[in-house]
């Protein structure tokens, strides 16, 4: 029961911890790390205790999920180079550098062992990156390499470190099979992503009512991460592959409900997980105290120099990279290509969740029955790395951002979503010249559907239009501005009717539901 109720405390905290994190202008996932802190040292507090090999499954991917399901195969094919470079070959050269590190500190333990505190300290967390880039307004394409970044390295350091306990565990290793295995790890993830994708499309589409379709969707991660775990594949990549199969796949246009009710559970579901993840960070660093006993302060000094590789490493990688790249692409890709974005980039490699997951799951015991060499100090190694790159890299990344003077002003994204506006409009005029000739529409109808829409064309892209037709524009656009508001009242007043219908004796809840359902929908396409 403390334990439950240790849950929704901390579920409580991710949701109040938002509105403080606008205000304070900390991010989310380093209040509640600080908050998981806080809470670990209060002796009322229970100590958590989750099965390692329950985080990963239960907290990944539906977060792996969430941030994927905003991207597109179009946009990995124009990442590719960036990806590439930070997510496979940066985590290998990572784990690389910590691992050669680590056995030199402590030479006692089996280069394995070195090697999987290598892999599992590679990769940054998409989530923590993310979130803390939207919070200060970093440029739109930063944020997609951080997203694609945080997508694939999972991917790459979870196979690293899988094959490091197998061989610190059964004592057994080959380069040629370990090869194979990671190669045969993507190929089965990819199978069982592109199937279950094509799946939920099938199914999704026997369903009419989207919380049905949206329910579907909640399952489609777990099962993604579940197969390809048991077919030996990677449940990470799986579900990524999965999530970008879906979203080149969306619902139809037309389905509006669909989108409204999917966006808004994905928001939830982020927002409660996230902050169930970062304060399970915080909350554990009491179990890791209490393992490591009094010898903590002998590791401070192997903490320090991992942590130093993990982040001088990064910056010497990102600086050649940034400028190979930028020679290469010519700016065709969105790559960081001047020195304060790749500043930026690099001091945004913060760690989270996969990295305390894969902390908790390095076994106690090998095969033979002997303890796992080393485990508690890898454990506080990590545990350390994270705790550095988000509370010290994570509370001041937006001072390093506001003193390079790096903002959303240098970004094209503003001028992109205008475009696309006017794509849009531009189809809807063709669409209702197509209408007008197939129907024969009355011609009062049509010109005033014609006009509205130029009306928000010429207040899209003004430059496009004579200054008379701005200016009438304008005028109308503060006519119809007034018959929405008037509109909206109506419809409002409509709404508590039907609210007030739900209180007569009798009312069916279900039918008050549906219409008050499509009030909302009416105001929400105004």
């Amino acid at each position: 029961m403390a334990q439950l109720s240790l849950l929704f405390l901390v579920l409580l905290a991710s949701v109040v911890t938002m509105p403080l994190a606008r205000r304070t202008g900390v991010p989310q996932p380093v209040m509640m790390t600080v908050l998981g802190l806080v809470m670990a040292v209060v002796p009322q507090i229970p100590d958590v205790t989750i099965e390692p090999d329950l985080i990963l499954p239960l907290v990944l991917p539906p977060l792996i999920f969430a941030v994927a399901r905003r991207s597109s195969v179009g946009y990995f094919k124009a990442n590719i180079r960036s990806i590439l470079l930070l997510a496979v070959a940066l985590v290998i050269v990572t784990t690389t550098a910590v691992a050669g590190v680590f056995h030199w500190l402590t030479p006692t333990l089996p280069v394995a062992a070195a090697v999987a505190l290598g892999a599992l300290v590679s990769p940054p967390d998409p989530v923590a990156a993310v979130a803390v880039a939207g919070s200060i307004g970093l440029p739109r394409r930063l944020v997609a390499v951080l997203e694609s970044e945080g997508l694939f390295n999972d991917v790459t350091a979870i196979v690293v470190y899988s094959l490091a306990i197998d061989a610190v565990v059964s004592h057994d290793f080959s380069v040629p099979h370990a090869l194979l295995r990671f190669v045969l790890s993507a190929v089965v993830a990819v199978v069982i992503g592109i199937v279950l994708g094509w799946l939920t499309t099938k199914l999704a589409a026997m369903l009419d009512d989207p919380t049905q379709q949206v329910a579907l969707n909640l399952l489609v991660p777990f099962a993604a991460y579940t197969l390809a775990e048991e077919g030996h594949g990677s449940g990470v990549l799986a579900v990524v592959v999965c999530a970008l199969y879906l979203a080149d796949r969306a619902a139809d246009a037309d389905e509006v409900s669909y989108r409204l009710v999917g966006n808004a559970f994905w928001e939830i579901v982020e927002i409660l997980i996230t902050g169930v993840a970062f304060g399970l960070i915080g909350l554990e660093l009491a179990t890791v105290l209490r393992d490591v006993g009094s010898s903590w302060r002998d590791m401070l000094g192997d903490t320090a120099w991992v942590i130093a590789t993990v982040v001088l490493v990064r910056l010497a990688w990102l600086l050649p990279a940034s400028w190979i790249s930028k020679r290469v692409t010519k700016g065709e890709e969105d790559t960081p290509l001047t020195w304060q974005e790749t500043v930026v980039l690099w001091w945004s490699g913060m760690r989270g969740v996969a990295t305390v997951a894969l902390a908790l799951a390095i076994p106690y015991a090998l095969h033979s029955g002997e303890p796992f060499a080393g485990r508690s100090e890898i454990v506080f190694v990590a545990f350390g790395v994270v705790l550095f790159t988000l509370l010290v890299q994570g509370l001041t990344l937006p001072w390093l951002v506001r003193r390079l003077r790096l903002d959303d002003s240098q970004d094209h994204h503003e001028a992109a979503v205008k475009q696309l506006w006017w794509r849009s409009a531009k189809a809807g005029l063709h669409r209702l010249a197509e209408l007008e000739e197939q129907d024969k529409l009355p011609a009062e109808m049509v010109e005033r559907l014609r006009e509205r829409q130029h009306d928000r064309l010429a207040r899209l892209c003004p430059e496009k239009y004579e200054e008379q037709e701005a200016a009438e524009a304008k005028l109308r656009l503060v006519q119809w501005r007034e018959a929405a508001k008037i509109e909206q009242e109506m419809i409002a007043a409509g709404r508590r009717e039907v609210l007030r219908a739900r209180t007569e004796p009798g009312a069916d809840p279900e039918i008050v539901d549906e219409v008050l359902r499509g009030l909302d929908l009416r105001s929400a396409r105004r």
